[in-house]
């Protein structure tokens, strides 16, 4: 199989390895096949892909989209390296408030499964990276909402603590006080 599907700490969020083939020529890789995905827990039917290029240090999240817009999102590095974080926001849950952290990279072939009710964030570690990922639903700006990266209570340990950020990120609400409609469901 070309995939290898681990659930982490927090089991809705699937860390996925993929085998790359390679050869003289560099190789070759499957990053998302329906068929293998349903049956290891991603059933989200993917309807846009992103790509970001950063700089060494830059910080983006930690976002989500509300319902009725949520988007689940199945992340990829394909040039360099970060540290991408899923932040669990669904009121009732088990696991509210805490975090997981997976170093993706162009070498590793790692991709993160974030279902919906999560935020999302990344850092880059490398001098630049190119990140993709499939959403489920498409960008509504209305719907557009987040939490800070720091927030104490969640307390991400993110590998720089002077990140590279935009102003609106810097001024998201920390979780307790965040704009956010998720309810777990078992």
């Amino acid at each position: 199989m070309p995939f290898q599907f681990t659930r982490l700490a927090i089991p809705d969020v699937i860390l996925v390895e993929a085998k790359a083939f390679s050869d003289q020529r560099g190789f070759f890789m499957e990053s998302y096949k329906e068929s293998t995905f349903i049956p290891n827990g991603i059933t989200s039917k993917f309807v846009q892909d992103n790509h970001s290029h950063s700089i060494k240090g830059v910080l983006r999240g930690l976002h989500y989209q509300k319902n009725p817009k949520a988007q689940a999102k199945l992340v990829m590095a394909i040039k360099g390296e970060i540290f991408d974080v899923a932040v669990d926001v669904r009121k009732g849950s088990p696991t509210y408030g805490k975090w997981v952290g997976e170093i993706l990279s162009e070498k590793n072939h790692r991709l993160l499964y974030v279902p919906r009710g999560f935020a999302h964030g990344f850092e880059v570690l490398s001098d630049e990276a190119d990140v993709i990922y499939k959403v489920d639903d498409e960008y509504s700006p209305e719907h557009e909402r987040g939490i800070l990266w720091n927030d104490p209570e969640v307390g991400v340990k993110w590998p720089d603590g002077n990140p590279v950020m935009i102003k609106k990120d810097l001024d998201l609400p920390f979780l307790k006080e965040a704009d956010n409609n998720f309810e777990y469901q078992k």
